[in-house]
């Protein structure tokens, strides 16, 4: 039975703490939105009670007694990964303040603990980037990355390296390469793996040298009969690129997995750039030992920059599964990705691809490689897929970095988490973009679930929802708009972007609506991911994607964005949502995986016990039905190998 209370303004001090589902709903809430959202009307949304819910206060009250706060400090920016040869590694030139310095927020130690993840894949302490050379070998799926083992800051680059039965459940093993030759003195750096028919693994990877000059190096498994891969050899002739004429020194990183050509031959691509032109240099190598410089680039686009961590590989145009990278035919497309160094954003390219003239065509021009589609339009970067043979996928990963001061950073000892793996293809019902979506595998993790059906949110109003903690959630949602009020709303020329809007406090007539996440009681911290719609000429509903951190947190160092991006929703279709929340990270889902949005949020009360969810409708003039299901989730206990002799196997 779902319960409806009326919302009324309160003074800003806290509710009485409820111990009862049944208490829950007399709470009387406090201005909301902190007056950016104009409060309609609101109530409380409940499916059947639980026999006891803790409160909040109880729940973690060990986590808050007498916590320690961290020394308000100065801080300044510090450059990192530019002088070296790769992209901007901080992102503290965003919070500099006058005369270089920023007053650091006073972070407690129970604040900056409640940050680190419970299901997404990261180190134990540290830094990390880049995913690298991702593959399944011998019933393992195998995790390698970029890695600092000496601190929370980008520098000293290693390969981290772990291991796993389904991609959630983590097992840290040893370092996999360390810089210890001339070539990679300055850097292990990124690079891909290739299985070979035959079984063999090759892994070509970047290094920076000791006079800090990209090549590229060879390495292989020590024991191929070594499921977890433990011990890797450098080839002893390394490297076995170094850049070509006309390439500068630090712009020639980042190998792709190798496909194989109607020839024989095994083909990558590299990224580099000529002047502010970015490109990929094209390869094609018999042993992997010595390579041929093809002539002309498989694709290459002014303005761009730099391109590094260049994808490339097939996408079916007949269903979702995935195909092995050297697939190739009238039943593919093709897909072409790089990191632009210049942003530190991720954009793809749906296209052809002609082996004989080794050149990528893009669909549409106006989409091409770099200055398009994104894979996600939050924090997103140096992406790599590989295609899972084991269950005929094509997976994806993200790294996913911090968006607060390295000052915390170093302080909480770690920086930075990989995305949920993600299954990558082709939209068929437009042709015109990429379906990206959870592994199937992450739903182990599910608890119990809250669900809530035919939820009425008038316009300016917010619902909260009824859950437990809501620290860690997987939210479906579903939403839609009243035909009565799509009818009476005129048409409008107005020009919406998620980015320069006023957040989820700018109102339309038929938006924002959505899930406010990460949300204390009061409202005083709430991260909103929403719809935007706008009826445009002929009736054309416009839809727009997007994530507000504005009013995330209270705090001062942490970079607070608008994200998101228009979102194709088809005739007929709901207007549809996955989340993925997991403490300071939340990854979104729009109309099954066609737009994503990840963002990093660093609240400071709306956290442990205190996090809630509501639902909210901030239009001028639409009634909004939504249907929610509300997942608990576990954590994945990520935890170093418990190295036995009987269980290597």
């Amino acid at each position: 039975m779902e319960h409806h209370k009326p919302l009324l303004p309160t003074s800003s001090h806290a509710a009485p703490t409820p111990t009862t589902r049944k208490d829950l709903l007399l709470v009387v809430f406090g201005l909301l939105f902190l007056s950016s959202l104009v409060a309609y009307g609101g109530y409380r949304a409940s499916n059947v009670p639980h026999a006891h819910v803790s409160s909040p206060a109880s729940n973690h009250q060990q986590e808050h007694q007498s916590p320690t706060s961290l020394p308000s400090s100065k801080w300044y920016p510090v450059s990192r990964g530019v002088s070296s040869g790769v992209s901007e590694k901080s992102l503290n030139l965003l919070f500099a303040g006058e005369g270089g310095a920023s007053e650091a927020f006073p972070w407690d130690n129970s604040m900056l603990s409640w940050q680190r993840t419970s299901f997404h894949f990261q180190p134990e302490k540290n830094w990390m980037n880049d995913p690298n050379g991702p593959m399944y070998y011998k019933g393992w799926y195998h995790f390698f990355y970029q890695y600092n083992p000496n601190g929370a800051v980008w520098g000293d680059i290693v390969w981290g390296h772990a291991v796993s039965r389904d991609m959630i459940h983590w097992l840290h093993l040893p370092l996999a390469m360390v810089a210890d030759q001339w070539y990679d003195k300055q850097g292990v750096w990124t690079g891909s793996a290739t299985i070979l028919p035959n079984g063999e693994i090759i892994m070509l990877y970047t290094g920076s040298t000791n006079e800090s000059v990209q090549v590229q190096n060879l390495a292989y498994p020590a024991d191929p009969s070594d499921p977890l891969l433990l011990d890797w050899i450098k080839h002893p002739e390394n490297p076995v690129l170094v850049p070509p004429p006309g390439i500068g020194a630090k712009d020639f990183r980042d190998p792709t997995t190798a496909w194989l050509t109607s020839e024989g031959k095994w083909r990558i691509t590299i990224g580099s750039k000529l002047n502010k032109t970015g490109v990929a240099l094209v390869y094609d190598t018999e042993d992997f030992k010595t390579y041929e410089l093809k002539e002309g680039l498989l694709r290459a686009v002014p303005g761009t920059g730099m391109w590094e961590c260049v994808d490339f590989f097939p996408v079916s145009k007949k269903n979702g599964n995935g195909l092995d990278t050297s697939v190739n035919g009238a039943e593919v497309k093709h897909v072409m990705k790089v990191s632009l160094d210049d942003d530190r954003h991720d954009y793809y390219a749906i296209g052809t691809y002609d082996e004989n003239k080794v050149l990528f065509t893009p669909d549409d021009v106006k989409n091409d490689v770099g200055v398009g589609l994104r894979y996600d339009y939050g924090i997103f970067y140096a992406s790599k897929t590989f295609y899972d043979q084991h269950k005929d996928r094509r997976i994806l990963w993200g790294w996913i970095g911090e968006s607060d001061s390295e000052y915390a950073d170093v302080t909480k000892g770690w920086a930075s988490v990989q995305s949920i793996p993600r299954t990558v293809s082709l939209d068929t019902k437009t042709g015109s973009n990429l379906l990206q979506w959870p592994v199937a595998e992450v739903e182990s993790l599910r608890l119990r679930s809250d669900e809530f059906k035919s939820l009425k949110a008038k316009p300016g109003s917010v619902v909260s929802l009824d859950v437990e903690t809501a620290t860690q959630l997987d939210v479906v949602a579903e939403f839609e708009i009243d035909k009565e009020s799509l009818e009476k709303t005129g048409e409008s020329n107005e020009e919406f972007t998620c980015s320069s809007s006023g957040g989820a406090a700018q109102r339309g007539a038929l938006g924002p609506f959505g899930l406010l996440v990460l949300a204390d009681q009061g409202l005083s911290e709430y991260t909103p991911v929403y719809f935007y719609v706008i009826k445009g000429r002929n009736g054309n509903l416009r839809t727009s994607f997007c994530s507000d951190q504005s009013r995330s947190s209270q705090a001062n160092d942490v970079r607070k964005q608008i994200l998101g991006s228009v979102v194709p929703v088809l005739k007929g279709e709901k207007f549809s949502l996955r989340m993925l929340v997991d403490h300071s990270i939340v990854e979104s889902f729009a109309q099954g995986g066609r737009t994503c949005v990840t963002s990093r949020v660093y609240p400071t009360k709306a956290i442990y016990g205190a996090a809630r969810i509501f639902l909210f409708n901030n239009a001028t003039e639409a009634t909004v039905t939504a249907s929610l299901k509300v997942w608990q989730m576990n954590s994945a206990f990520i935890r170093p190998f418990p190295f036995d002799p009987d269980q290597k196997s």
